[in-house]
Parts: structure tokens; sequence; C-alpha cells
């Protein structure tokens, strides 16, 4: 089994910063795409950032230029450097890796999320 472990969500004021990490772990051979994803209250999941099994990267218009995703493939961790939050950033972010285990398939894993509010 593989498990995403996620952290570093919070409650910070407008203006300010956060850094998600999301670290898998267990029976991975491979992880050949990572993301983080986001579900606001009464809104759909959306695709904040990512990258592709490729390696390059896209990002939602919404947050180009203020967040970057990095990874640490030594670590099988991904993080998302989050800057100038705004209200509508708030939202439950997941991560999503699509992990090719030890067997030769591929599988698609989801972290439990962790909620990041921008208040003042």
């Amino acid at each position: 089994q593989v498990q995403l472990v996620e952290s570093g969500g919070g409650l910070v004021q407008p203006g300010g910063s956060l850094r998600l990490s999301c670290a898998a772990s267990g029976s991975i051979f491979s992880i050949n795409a990572m993301g983080w994803y986001r579900q606001a209250p009464g809104k759909q999941r959306e695709l904040v950032a990512g990258f592709t099994s490729r390696g390059s990267t896209n990002y939602a218009d919404s947050v180009k230029g203020r967040f970057t995703i990095s990874r640490d493939n030594a670590k099988n961790t991904v993080y998302l450097q989050m800057n100038s939050l705004k209200p509508e950033d708030t939202a439950v972010y997941h991560c999503n890796m699509k992990v090719r285990r030890v067997t030769g398939y591929e599988y698609d894993y989801w972290g439990q999320g962790t909620q990041v509010t921008v208040s003042s």
C-alpha cells in the first residue's frame, strides 16, 4: 500500500505565505505525476499546480506568479509554496500522486487534505 501524508496548512492573513508538503511512503517503484488540488465549500475540486509525467509544470491561472510547486524525488515529496495569499485561496488542499508500484501497476493516490484559511 501507499500513503500520502500532508502538512503545512493553517490560518494566514491576506498577503501571507504558507508551504504545504506531501510525502509518499510504501511500496513505490516510481512516481509518474504529482499535483496539488483544492476544494472550497460548494465548489468542485480544481487543479492548483502539478508536475506532468514528463516533468513539466502547470498552474491554475488564478495562482500563476504566486504559487510554486517543487519536488524532492529522493524523499518522494512534493511541495507547494504559496505566497501573496488571498481569501479566495481558502480551501482544503489535497495532494495527488500517480504511483507505479513494485507490481508494475500504476495507481492514483490522494492525501487526506489540509485546510488553508486566508482571513484577517
